[in-house]
């Protein structure tokens, strides 16, 4: 005759062995809409780094960096350069120009600007805005701007656009500012400035005289932390095809698996659990038996 016997010995024993290794099961998806979801970014909390959880989120299929001036789409990742594209909906390109308030970045924000950024401010006064100044010799009125000289080429080529040249303003009121001239805290407050839009390219595409091939946007650099070393944690999840969370007060290294399981070290121990002892008392609330003959 067989009799079923349940073993809580056997269920202490488990549990104990592997609570450490396995918690709760929480979903993090790879992908948002199209592009690839790798650290430190994530699909929703408990996924990716908790420091880039707010700067970076993903709504129906559309990832979305934001910031205190609004919410912006993230075109690409490059995760091997570390460089994070994102567009401006306000922004005035070669094809459309219009109304902007400006951008900027949280001063807590893990991101710099990549230095292949450049921003052309639109329509500024030339009487009344900061970004020009009195020359002071021989008691002259006019103005020098505080622009970068080796930028009036942008300026240029942009009214050149049929959009642009719309603003029926002279080129000069045009002045072109790259992140070594902001600073890294970088506040480019439109309204503050006295100038109406603004145009940030991050590459020319090998064609420096055609605006209409260059890419528009803004480049920002992030790093993983304070040395910028990859976790070798994170890179063990991702090696077995995981995806890099936290948990719980501290924010604890998590691997998210395709299983459904989330372990403290990597999604292959999670396959090797998984495909023996299905049942997890945790979470299903079921004793652990076993069977045997008498």
């Amino acid at each position: 005759m067989k009799l079923k016997h349940c073993s809580m010995t056997l269920l202490f024993f488990i549990s104990l062995t592997l609570f450490p290794y396995l918690i709760q099961s929480q979903t993090c998806q790879r992908t948002c809409g199209k592009q690839p979801i790798k650290y430190p970014f994530g699909t929703g909390p408990g996924c990716g780094d908790p420091r880039f959880q707010t700067h970076i989120t993903c709504s129906q299929d559309q990832l979305t960096f934001s910031t205190h001036t609004g919410c912006y789409p993230v075109t690409s990742i490059d995760y091997t350069n570390q460089v994070l594209y994102i567009t401006d909906p306000s922004m005035s390109t070669c094809s459309c120009t219009q109304p902007s308030k400006g951008f900027s970045l949280d001063w807590d924000a893990p991101f710099s600007f990549h230095d292949d950024n450049t921003f052309a401010l639109l329509d500024c006064s030339t009487t009344s805005s900061p970004i020009y100044k009195t020359n002071p010799g021989n008691n002259s009125t006019a103005t020098v701007p505080l622009c970068d000289t080796n930028g009036a080429a942008v300026c240029s080529l942009l009214f050149s656009c049929q959009a642009v040249s719309r603003l029926d303003t002279p080129v000069a009121t045009c002045c072109v500012y790259t992140p070594v001239d902001l600073g890294p805290s970088f506040e480019m407050d439109l309204q503050k400035l006295q100038c109406t839009s603004y145009s940030g390219i991050y590459g020319f595409g090998g064609k420096n005289d055609d605006p209409g091939s260059w890419q528009y946007g803004v480049a920002l650099k992030y790093k993983f932390n304070y040395n910028n070393e990859f976790p070798t944690n994170c890179e063990n999840c991702e090696r077995s095809n995981g995806a890099c969370g936290y948990s719980g007060t501290y924010n604890s290294f998590v691997c998210n698996c395709p299983s459904g399981l989330n372990t403290t070290t990597d999604c292959f121990f999670a396959a090797s659990w998984n495909h023996g002892l299905v049942l997890l008392p945790w979470q299903t609330g079921i004793d652990l038996c076993f069977v045997s003959s008498a």
